[in-house]
């Protein structure tokens, strides 16, 4: 039996590592499952500490015993890894025989680099079976399957490469395990985002794999991306001990998404949308948020913010008498809805979400303790473009979302004949900047040489930098892409830089 990467705290415990009593009942709850193993061989993943210094290692427990403990040898410190703040790099391959094949161990970045697997052949390995903590990024599955061809090719072994499950703050573990054979076959990658006990039987004369049981995961991208979305709200959620959450609804596409993906999650009967009516409400905003109400049978109320903002207007009049309206109206009123759906969570236990795209997110386009408000964020790495994929791709299980909601054009309704476009590029470009600028870290001058225009690249980057105060106060949420805002991307909010838009600047 394998068990992930890290089984035995979950990936990653950070900080915790620090802790000696932290280290202590690791170590003796290792020893404790040692002595419940018996006719079985398990590989479990723990970290393990040796005087002042700690591994991120594995254990080979047999009849009661520890018998073999091997310590990871390579360690990520790139994206959302940290492992070098923490542990020391192993040098020494474990190779056990079981059942007379000779398996040899490797943890998770082991099997991305050739040195670990090139010294387990050359100590006797038969079979590379390797415990994974591999969090998800969109077709990330893909990036494994090439990995495996890759250590398969120079080394000429079958791999076993199972990977974990379940979300971790912004970190959603996809399961998606894997197989090639000693011919180079690779299998279908396991069940998404769904524990499960693979069963598979090796014939070590063929290099053939038997798979006993291995159902298949879902592998299309939008299926692939909701569902990892869905499994992180629902793990955070229930890790952090909350049963439901509240958010406000809006009658736009983020909330009806984060609505639709929180019932799924959660159930419907446990997430309470609340519609926070102002003067610049439309009335087609309540139909929609009504009929999204109605069609996944969520809790709700109906909470007219008019007064609150009034009020606040009145007790500001003096302060702000000669001063022209500006941004500063339209953001009390995001305020007093976050103070409102602060409010109910206090009240009655609901974990607040906020429901800010990536997009918004990127350019500040949101209002810090507004809207941005939340104990978590179930779109925050999703670009507007994804939103309204995602959203049509959920209609295609069951009606979830009015089409209403996805044909009207986005405003933030805090300003008359408000709309997104007045502020924004249009957001197939802004996307596609954002992409370029944020996820692929390209000059200025890079990404108008491709076309784009010099002032609009101009104003989105001078966007994401100037947002970054707000975002380091954002909530957590899933993390799709390979640069999220969070642990992935870590700008200093405190810069002086500016991209001159020279290609050097990168």
């Amino acid at each position: 039996m394998v068990l992930p990467e890290l089984a035995l705290t979950g990936y990653p415990p950070e900080d915790l590592v620090l802790r000696p009593g932290f280290m202590r009942r690791s170590d003796q709850t290792l020893q404790d499952i040692a002595q419940h193993v018996h006719g079985i061989d398990v590989i479990i993943g723990h970290p393990r500490a040796d005087g002042n210094q700690r591994f991120n290692s594995a254990s080979w427990l047999r009849d009661g015993q520890v018998i073999g403990c091997y310590d990871k040898w390579d360690l990520p410190n790139y994206a959302v890894f940290d492992e070098r703040r923490y542990f020391v790099s192993g040098d020494q391959p474990l190779v056990i025989e079981v059942s007379g094949v000779r398996v040899g161990v490797l943890i998770c970045e082991d099997t991305w680099t050739p040195e670990a697997a090139r010294a387990a052949k050359e100590a006797g390995a038969q079979l590379l079976v390797s415990a994974n903590a591999s969090p998800y990024y969109q077709h990330k599955h893909q990036d494994r399957a090439k990995i495996l061809k890759e250590r398969h090719g120079e080394t000429g072994l079958p791999i076993l490469y199972l990977n974990c499950v379940g979300g971790q703050d912004e970190l959603v573990f996809d399961g998606h395990s894997l197989a090639i054979d000693g011919k180079g076959s690779l299998s279908a990658p396991a069940l998404l985002c769904e524990e499960v006990l693979l069963l598979v039987e090796f014939e070590l004369e063929s290099g053939r794999f038997d798979y006993l049981h291995w159902p298949k995961g879902e592998t299309d991208d939008l299926p692939v991306i909701y569902e990892v979305l869905t499994c992180g709200l629902r793990d955070y959620a229930r890790k952090n001990k909350f049963q439901s959450v509240v958010l406000g609804l809006s009658g736009g596409i983020d909330s009806a998404l984060c609505a639709a993906l929180a019932a799924d999650a959660l159930g419907p009967e446990n997430v309470l949308a609340v519609m926070m009516p102002s003067r610049h409400t439309a009335e087609l905003s309540l139909i929609l948020a009504t009929e999204q109400i109605n069609m996944l049978g969520l809790q709700h109320e109906n909470i007219s913010i008019e007064p609150i903002y009034q009020a606040m207007l009145n007790q500001l009049a003096e302060v702000f008498a000669g001063r022209r309206e500006n941004f500063t109206e339209e953001n009390l009123q995001a305020r007093a809805r976050g103070n409102l759906i602060m409010a109910l969570s206090n009240k009655f236990g609901h974990l607040p979400l906020a429901t800010s795209n990536k997009s918004e997110l990127a350019t500040g386009y949101s209002t810090i303790y507004g809207d941005m408000c939340g104990g978590f964020s179930p779109i925050k790495d999703c670009l507007k473009a994804v939103v309204y994929e995602l959203s049509n791709y959920r209609n295609t299980r069951s009606e979830a979302i009015p089409q209403g909601v996805i044909d009207r054009p986005p405003s933030a309704e805090l300003a008359p004949d408000q709309l997104d476009a007045d502020k924004l590029p249009p957001y197939p470009v802004l996307d596609e900047i954002i992409t370029r600028y944020v996820e692929l870290d390209q000059p200025i001058g890079e990404i108008v040489a491709a076309g784009f225009d010099e002032a609009v690249v101009r104003q989105v980057a001078g966007m994401v930098l100037g947002a970054e105060y707000k975002r380091r106060q954002g909530a957590p949420g899933p993390r799709i892409t390979r640069r999220a805002f969070g642990r992935d991307r870590r700008y200093p909010i405190t810069s002086g830089w500016r991209d001159s838009g020279l290609h050097e600047d990168a």
